[in-house]
């Protein structure tokens, strides 16, 4: 046979391939859209081996072939997951080592805490103080800590006391003052009445300076004698004592106080919390007494409210003493004996306890 013969045979095979490869082709295309229609159109997703095979397959193809043949996802698509397939062979981030480790959450909250307690320490004497409890920390570390919490360097911490702080360094010798009012129902209609007292901070004691529906300024001059007296008063260990912005604290009334050397602290303008001692006070006394109940008129407010300062020094307790109380009787910890129970007001205020050995 010529030799043209076979280049005739040879030419006409390949051409019957590849009219059979673009009919499998066109109608691998066309079942891919009728399978797309049953789904509605919704998009389909693929696991991850799936894109590996694709990836795969397209890879031989290149972006042209695909273009031609692609039907379910895009070129880019395909090349994109080839690409990812290739960058996952090399992938070395399962076997590298872990870089510094983070900081322990308690040595951080050391750090904080030291700082926030101690307003003068820098970052090297936090450092030394962490080494006295056996963490070994670096200084930056210390000073990123601080920066991460707000916290400023100790030159310009040390700039301004906290109120806590202060109030801390004169435990013992620091007193609060300020006022409630009720309304007491009289034979002449509702009528304000007005409590000063004061309190020990460290202590919790509270005394019911005085009791007026108007008081003035001659009353709080009298108010600060009956405090500052000598053989009974209730400030003469107290070295300062803190009062609001209130009119009736008035020149002539912290005078007296200053002459036996209590010296008043006028508190900043719009900051209850500052006096918080004195306001959780008041909200026990109304809250657990005088909400409770119409005082009807003075005599019955008093004889209330010395019921409520005789329940609160020596039957309640105090969450800030520990829950303990002000003034315990040796008895109230017994373990044997009958329970009784002790009212006033009528069962406003009770208090338990055992009899007595």
């Amino acid at each position: 046979m010529q030799p043209y013969l076979w280049q005739f045979f040879v030419i006409a095979f390949a051409g019957w391939v590849n009219r059979f490869q673009q009919d499998a082709i066109e109608y691998l295309k066309e079942e891919n859209r009728v399978l797309r229609e049953q789904l509605g159109g919704r998009r389909l997703r693929f696991t991850a081996a799936q894109r590996r095979r694709l990836a795969a397959k397209a890879r031989t193809l290149g972006r042209d072939g695909l273009k031609e043949i692609a039907d379910l996802v895009t070129p880019d698509t395909l090349l994109r997951w080839y690409k990812e397939l290739i960058a996952k062979k090399y992938d070395g981030s399962q076997r590298r080592g872990p870089g510094r480790p983070r900081v322990l959450e308690t040595i951080r909250e050391l750090v904080v805490r030291m700082a926030t307690e101690n307003s003068t320490w820098g970052y090297t004497r936090i450092c030394g103080a962490l080494r006295n409890l056996g963490h070994d920390v670096g200084r930056n570390t210390v000073k990123r800590i601080l920066a991460e919490h707000g916290l400023e360097p100790a030159n310009e911490r040390s700039k301004r006391m906290p109120w806590s702080t202060f109030l801390r360094a004169h435990w013992g010798a620091i007193a609060a003052t300020d006022f409630f009012t009720v309304e007491v129902l009289t034979r002449h209609g509702l009528v304000r009445y007005f409590m000063l007292f004061v309190i020990d901070l460290k202590t919790r004691r509270v005394e019911i300076a005085g009791i007026s529906h108007q008081p003035y300024d001659k009353w709080m001059k009298q108010m600060a004698r009956n405090l500052t007296d000598v053989m009974d008063r209730f400030l003469r260990d107290t070295r300062f004592l803190i009062h609001d912005r209130d009119p009736l604290f008035s020149a002539s009334f912290r005078a007296t106080l200053g002459a036996i050397g209590v010296e008043t602290v006028k508190l900043s303008a719009r900051s209850p919390n500052l006096n918080a001692y004195a306001e959780r006070f008041v909200r026990s006394i109304k809250s657990e007494c005088l909400s409770r109940m119409i005082p009807l008129g003075e005599n019955h407010l008093r004889a209330s409210i010395r019921a409520f300062v005789a329940h609160y020094h020596l039957e309640r307790n105090h969450q800030g003493l520990d829950n303990e109380l002000i003034c315990p009787v040796r008895e109230s910890k017994r373990t044997d004996g009958g329970i009784r129970c002790r009212e006033r007001l009528g069962g406003t205020l009770r208090y338990y306890y055992r009899d007595a050995a």
